[in-house]
């Protein structure tokens, strides 16, 4: 059974990614990341949309709008797992891949970013507690909206840098 993330630089360029599967996967050469590079990328923060608009439509709405970001996350992890296992990689490999993908998404796409906008909209309602109903209900969803553009870059290099220290420290 080969190791692809312990081979030549030809065959771990072709083959599998190293351990460091975010950034690595992000600067392949000509090869666009459709989940983190397109606009597809935004699936993942369909549930911020939903924490901006809580206080504004029912809880199951906001509830389905993380079913489709987890969903968004299982299939990135899938689509890159699956382009491994085409390679002949390892079933190790396969796990650190998966592993690797999935918990980035999950941080940078879910956990930490709907915790983000729920506490922005949260503030923002605390601010404008004594303002009108209308204000008090559209004004905090508009700025949980206007906040997820401002908070991608610094989410996504955070996350980098805990999974760089974390989790690909330990597989290496």
């Amino acid at each position: 059974m080969s190791n692809h993330l312990h081979g030549d630089a030809d065959t771990m360029a072709a083959a599998a990614p190293p351990p460091d599967t975010a950034n690595a996967i992000e600067k392949a050469p000509k090869e666009v990341d459709i989940y983190r590079d397109t606009f597809i990328r935004y699936m993942g923060y369909s549930n911020e949309i939903g924490e901006a608009f809580r206080p504004l439509v029912p809880k199951s709405i906001v509830a389905a709008s993380y079913g489709m970001a987890i969903g968004y996350v299982c299939t990135d992890t899938f689509d890159k797992s699956l382009r491994l296992q085409r390679t002949g990689a390892s079933n190790r490999d396969l796990a650190i891949l998966a592993g690797d993908v999935f918990s980035w998404q999950m941080m940078a796409s879910v956990i930490i970013p709907g915790l983000v906008i729920n506490r922005i909209t949260w503030a923002s309602r605390m601010m404008l507690s004594k303002a009108p109903v209308g204000i008090l209900k559209t004004v905090p969803t508009l700025i949980g909206l206007a906040s997820i553009p401002l908070i991608i870059h610094p989410i996504d290099s955070l996350v980098d840098r805990i999974m760089d220290e974390t989790y690909r420290k330990a597989v290496r």
